[in-house]
Formats: C-alpha cells, sequence, structure tokens
C-alpha cells in the first residue's frame, strides 16, 4: 500500500465548535481539534465509540471502490450531482470537505483555485462540499476566498459522513470510472507535490 495514501491522526490540540451531525452537547467527546500533522480540523477521537458522525460506514469513501453517492445545491441554487452531472461524465472529480471554521482551508482554497486552472482543460473537476450549519458563514469565507471550481452545501453533515471524512479538510480523489483513487485528510504545504502528482495521474488515464 502507498504510506501516502494513509489517514494521518496526529491529533493535537482543541478548537470549540462542533462538526455537522454531532451530539453537541457533551464537551468531553464532541470537540473538535487541531491535526498538527496534516494541518486538519476534527473532532477528538478519544470516547467516540459508536457515533455516527466519526465512525467510517461501510459505504464510504474506500480507494478502489465506487464513489458514493453525492447530490447537493450548489452555490447558484443548481444542484451538483455526480452521477447525473453532465460536467463529471468521465472526469476526474476531486471532493474537498470544508468549513469556514477549518484554517488549513484558507490555505487549500487558492491551491484548489491552481489545481482546477492547470488541470481542468485536461479533465479534472473540483467540488468542494461546506458542512456549515450557517450558510451566512461559508458566503463570508467564500468572499474572502473565492472558487473557481464548484461548491455545494451540505448543512446535515450526512454527505461527509457517508463519504468517511473524519477532518477539515478531507479530500477524495475519484476517477474518470467513478472509483475512489485517494482520500488524503488535512492540508499542508508539503502535501502539495503528491496530491498534484495524484491529479496529474489521475487525469493522464483519460487519455488513454
Amino acid at each position: 500500500m502507498n504510506p501516502n495514501l494513509n489517514l494521518f491522526q496526529d491529533i493535537s490540540r482543541d478548537v470549540t465548535r462542533d462538526l455537522p451531525g454531532t451530539p453537541a452537547r457533551n464537551p468531553s467527546i464532541n470537540r473538535r481539534t487541531l491535526l498538527r500533522g496534516t494541518g486538519a480540523c476534527a473532532v477528538a477521537l478519544t470516547g467516540l465509540t459508536g457515533l455516527t458522525g466519526l465512525t467510517r460506514p461501510a459505504h464510504a469513501a474506500t480507494v478502489g471502490s465506487p464513489a458514493p453517492a453525492l447530490s447537493l445545491p450548489g452555490l447558484d441554487g443548481s444542484t451538483v450531482d455526480l452521477a447525473a452531472t453532465p460536467a463529471f461524465k468521465g472526469k476526474v472529480v476531486l471532493v474537498d470537505f470544508w468549513a469556514s471554521w477549518c484554517g488549513p482551508c484558507r490555505q487549500s482554497f487558492p491551491w484548489m483555485n491552481l489545481m482546477q486552472q492547470r488541470h481542468g482543460p485536461r479533465g479534472l473537476q473540483i467540488v468542494a462540499v461546506n458542512v456549515d450549519r450557517e450558510r451566512a458563514d461559508a458566503d463570508a469565507f467564500l468572499r474572502q476566498f473565492p472558487s473557481t471550481f464548484r461548491i455545494a452545501f451540505d448543512a446535515t453533515g450526512d454527505t461527509p459522513r457517508r463519504w468517511g471524512a473524519r477532518a477539515m479538510p478531507t479530500s477524495v480523489l475519484v476517477g474518470a470510472d467513478g472509483r475512489v483513487l485517494m482520500q488524503h485528510e488535512g492540508f499542508r504545504p508539503a502535501d502539495q507535490a503528491m496530491l498534484e502528482s495524484a491529479i496529474t495521474q489521475a487525469v493522464d488515464r483519460i487519455a488513454r
């Protein structure tokens, strides 16, 4: 197995808000933490046995398996649907789960803009799924960090749970055949070369 595809679990310190879809009343089991090793915001993993918001469902985005369904409202009111939207057919799709309170997302958005510009003509489509409970929080973030790629919204947290996202940001690379190629938690400048290499390899396969 490629060690670059492993999910990192280096938990360091607490931050203050709740992920959508997780109980919000027990601070001992529901604190976000900053994953120092990956630059990711996540819910603390201790004391979470049986919590569906953090356990990986059987149909999660597992490498080699078909990507879970994704159908969500988009920024312009249209529906972003991986299976039904023509723009995604035969394309490599990078699905990124993000939130306005996620510090590393402020770095990942400019990078994803660059990736969409560089690899979009070769068959890459980026979809960034926001998980904020309040749409206004997401809109404020997007005014500060505009995107050139598609934005979708899931205030319920259902989609990131079904895709097995346990940290913000989490990126899932889906090949043109609809199968998961990679899942990566967090975002650091040091990760950029590895992530772009995975994208390049995926879009190269389209032309074969």
